[in-house]
């Protein structure tokens, strides 16, 4: 029996109907290569059953504290039912990309059984008619309760069922199993009391691992090394109200070759940085074609992993998080990438200053009971639609291998993902690389984004306008930088003027080329 962290139970106390709190992926897979050429159900749960004891995650489920006094617990599951978990579907003909997007949003719109193991496979069959998808493929649409694991546990749990060659399926191989018997009420409370007694000894240990991080804070900020000008609340958008119980989700798949050559273009620039500007470029886009673009640029939180190398196989979340604006009020794409390049390295610098794995320790010490009741309150009273968020959307990247992937001799030919969305956060972008290319796939609510194929192409038409971009708007973004320590009013009006010239361009340019990717957009759809 193991404690959920305050992090991992912040997630089971924020699941509400209209705000499941699962993460997960949506892998396609191509049977060709499988022995005989062909993948069936019954072969599918055998590979699952066959390495089950390959994550812990596979056989636990929840037990929670009465009267939520305390954070809950993982016991291995003495009923546990793999075909419970493992699923089978088929799309509604004509089986193309818009009902592939269709069938992931309701999977993902529906809540989990807290009392049952916290994850699901649901292979979707039927998948011909998707454009650049090899014939008789097949979809694993895998969800898992945001409480056990984060993205890169994650990672460990797809390694479980995966493998680097197209190797059959074991049947001989059902690893023993012994599940435990459900902790009596006396023994939770007694460990509540125990917990609560050693609390204040364990915040006094975690204040004094801050008080170092605080102190090198504010010399950094006084030094000039951090700024906290960026440092203020998101602008209210159309993102940022109550969610409903209803999803969108898409996908956009751009090659990793392109996006690494727009990263060479500015000086430090990572392949993070100019995804982040993709999805600044995209937002801009769509809520332009809404006439619901703030003027002050919108943030997006990012996730950053604190997991230790001899914590890969932990359950749960070891994350932090940093802000970084995406630059939605600067219309050229390359001025927005220096932006956001800047923006970053600001955000790492103040979070590691502080320390992101202290921060993730104060965690801890949320009253569980007062957790659990703020959140359904907030959700309740439509708080989120009151005041202005910390962040807009969130955008997480999951690296993904470079070799091929294979699931019960299936090769893997995408993958994609999918993330929750709660109220005041109604936009998940979820980056995964997988072999020569990245997908930007979001899930959003269905009132928010009625027409997520526009914002799919919004993020297209941003990546092709940074790719295609000139060298006269590389040019604008980096004499920005060295503008700064020139005395003379001059010498500092000339980045302005260059940077200025290619505006006109510009602004006719990207309009003319908005209409191709979205009519492409919009006739996959209609396929």
């Amino acid at each position: 029996m193991e404690q959920l962290s305050g992090q991992d139970a912040s997630f089971v106390y924020l699941d509400t109907p209209n705000t499941p709190m699962h993460i997960g992926s949506v892998g396609i897979y191509d049977p060709s290569t499988a022995p005989g050429g062909f993948v069936r159900f019954k072969d599918i749960l055998a590979h699952v059953e066959s390495r089950l004891d390959k994550a812990r995650s596979f056989r636990q489920k929840l037990v929670r504290v009465p009267f939520d006094l305390d954070h809950p617990y993982w016991i291995d599951d003495p009923n546990f039912d793999l075909e419970y978990h493992v699923r089978h579907i088929a799309l509604p003909q004509p089986g193309d990309w818009r009902q592939l997007c269709i069938q992931v949003a309701r999977l993902h719109a529906r809540g989990m059984d807290l009392s049952k193991p916290l994850w699901e496979f649901n292979i979707v069959e039927g998948l011909d008619n998707i454009e650049g998808l090899p014939k008789g493929c097949f979809a694993l649409v895998a969800k898992v309760h945001h409480a056990a694991i984060d993205g890169m546990s994650g990672v460990e749990l797809s390694a479980a069922v995966h493998d680097i060659e197209p190797v059959p399926v074991d049947r001989s191989a059902k690893p023993k199993w012994k599940g435990e018997n459900e902790p009596a009420v006396t023994e939770m409370l007694m460990r509540t009391w125990m917990n609560s007694v050693t609390q204040p000894v364990r915040f006094a240990k975690t204040l004094a691992q801050t008080v170092p991080g605080a102190a090198r804070l504010i010399r950094e900020v006084a030094g000039g090394d951090v700024s906290l000008k960026g440092a203020k609340m998101a602008p209210q958008t159309i993102l940022n109200g109550k969610v409903s119980p209803h999803r969108v989700w898409d996908s956009t798949v751009l090659p990793l070759a392109g996006v690494r050559a727009i990263k060479d273009r500015i000086e430090g620039a990572t392949v993070n940085d100019v995804i982040l500007t993709i999805i600044g470029g995209g937002l801009r886009k769509y809520l332009q074609q809404r006439k619901a673009l703030p003027k002050d640029s919108l943030t997006a939180m990012a996730p950053i992993s604190v997991r230790a190398d001899g914590e890969k196989e932990a359950l749960g979340n070891l994350v932090s998080a940093m802000l970084v604006q995406l630059g939605t009020h600067i219309e050229d794409p390359m001025e927005r990438l220096a932006f956001v390049r800047k923006e970053a390295v600001n955000s790492k610098a103040m979070t590691n200053a502080v320390g992101a794995r202290t921060l993730t320790e104060y965690s801890q010490f949320i009253p569980s009971g007062l957790a659990g009741l703020g959140a359904r309150l907030y959700s309740r009273l439509g708080v989120s639609n009151l005041h202005s968020p910390v962040f807009n959307v969130v955008a997480t990247n999951v690296p993904g291998p470079r070799v091929p992937l294979f699931f019960a001799g299936a090769k893997m030919v995408r993958m994609m993902g999918t993330g929750p969305i709660f109220d005041g956060m109604g936009m998940i972008n979820a980056i995964y690389s997988y072999g020569p290319d990245i997908a930007i796939s979001f899930t959003s609510d269905r009132e928010m984004i009625p027409d997520p194929a526009n914002y799919a192409a919004a993020l297209k038409e941003a990546y092709e306008e940074l790719l295609n971009a000139k060298p006269k708007a590389e040019a604008s973004a980096k004499p920005e930088a060295k503008a700064e320590p020139a005395p003379a009013k001059k010498a500092a009006a000339k980045p302005l003027e260059t940077r200025a010239a290619p505006k006109k361009p510009a602004v006719k340019k990207p309009a003319a080329k908005a209409a191709k990717p979205a009519a492409r957009a919009k006739s996959k759809a209609k396929k």
